[in-house]
């Protein structure tokens, strides 16, 4: 068999990494067209809305009725925004708990075990939580809270809260583990207890990297559709309270995707709230590069 001199591997070997840096800029480049091929279509059907809707009545008003001509988006708008900030004040503060838990104080064995664990949370289907809010919690809040239905705000943020734990344990624990061990160190060393430690060095070091999964946490709740669906009553209502029911973004399009025309001012209403969404998942993608940048300047 023949034995391959030196010069010819080198050539096999630079036309090998040309092709593959060929298809890797290929695919790249395939993706930035899908992504701004899905902007542009959802951007020019949903803005066909403001030919029969003025973007004051879509964006300030909360009259929902399409039979009716009204168009109001502000309910769907303020409903994801709360879900998703209550969701965090409940989420947030318990993922770090956890994070620090894990990264800091749980022993080896405990760490391997809850590790993958927390891994795993994130594989279980958002039906299976809003079915679990369905039978359980909505009826829990009708009983003890004496809410009516029990559908609402306080049902959708707890299980979004539940369901972002596994985004801001894993992403703050990576981040209090990056912070150089000789901050922890000189802490220690200068008379700090472990937990003055934590929450003075340790913290405040790992503060990007806790942001990020907080930003990342919010865009997941945003995003999330059928537990929401299942838990917040889908009603065109202005949040008044946590116990009342409203609806939010992604609720309103999956309830009312299904029946209306493609073109019609509903179904573009529809597009514009897709829109909306997508531009303010974009404002967070956006707050993470601002973040990382800062993380490793």
């Amino acid at each position: 068999m023949p034995v391959m001199d030196q010069g010819t591997h080198h050539k096999l070997k630079l036309m090998y990494d040309k092709y593959v840096h060929m298809l890797f800029v290929a695919s790249a480049a395939l993706m930035a067209i899908i992504i701004f091929a899905i902007i542009l279509f959802i951007g020019q059907q949903g803005l066909l809305t403001f030919k029969e809707v003025s973007p004051l009545e879509f964006f300030f008003t909360a009259k929902w009725d399409p039979s009716d001509g009204l168009y109001g988006a502000a309910s769907f708008i303020l409903g994801s925004l709360y879900a998703t900030f209550l969701a965090v004040i409940i989420g947030a503060p318990l993922g770090l708990a956890g994070a620090i838990f894990l990264a800091k104080i749980a022993p080896k064995r405990i760490r391997q075990f809850m590790r993958p664990a927390t891994d795993l949370y994130v594989a279980v289907p958002s039906v299976v939580y809003g079915y679990i809010g369905l039978t359980i919690l909505v009826p829990f809040i009708r009983v003890y809270f004496e809410a009516g239905s029990g559908f609402g705000l306080l049902a959708a943020s707890l299980i979004l809260a539940v369901m972002i734990l596994p985004t801001v344990i894993t992403i703050s624990e990576d981040a209090i583990r990056s912070v150089p061990s000789t901050l922890e160190e000189a802490s220690l060393a200068l008379g700090a207890t472990r937990w003055q430690t934590i929450r003075r060095v340790l913290l405040p070091a790992a503060a990007p990297g806790i942001l990020t999964a907080i930003i990342l946490a919010m865009a997941r709740a945003i995003g999330e559709t059928m537990a929401v669906q299942m838990v917040i009553g889908n009603t065109p209502l202005l949040p008044k309270s946590l116990l009342t029911p409203t609806a939010t973004l992604t609720s309103e399009i999956v309830v009312e995707m299904g029946n209306t025309p493609f073109g019609s001012t509903w179904g573009n209403s529809l597009f514009l709230l897709a829109l909306v969404l997508l531009a303010v998942s974009l404002l967070m993608i956006i707050c993470i590069r601002r973040i990382g940048k800062r993380r490793f300047a």
